[in-house]
């Protein structure tokens, strides 16, 4: 599976660091995804998908 972060959406909450930091983390103010070939922390990257305010995360299978 793949994290995917839309920076259009993004605010820099930081929600995703703090729930998932193994896949995300905060550059410039904009969420980023750590390794964009696959996440295998699966819970945690939903957890941050459905904890974003702007919905920027997306999960693909």
């Amino acid at each position: 599976m793949k994290a995917m972060v839309d920076e259009d959406k993004c605010i820099g909450c930081g929600n995703c660091e703090q729930v998932c930091p193994a896949v995300f983390h905060l550059e410039e103010e904009k969420a980023k995804v750590i390794d964009p070939e696959g996440c295998d922390f699966v819970d945690c990257c939903e957890a941050a998908a459905e904890n974003c305010p702007v919905e920027a995360i997306g999960i693909v299978e």
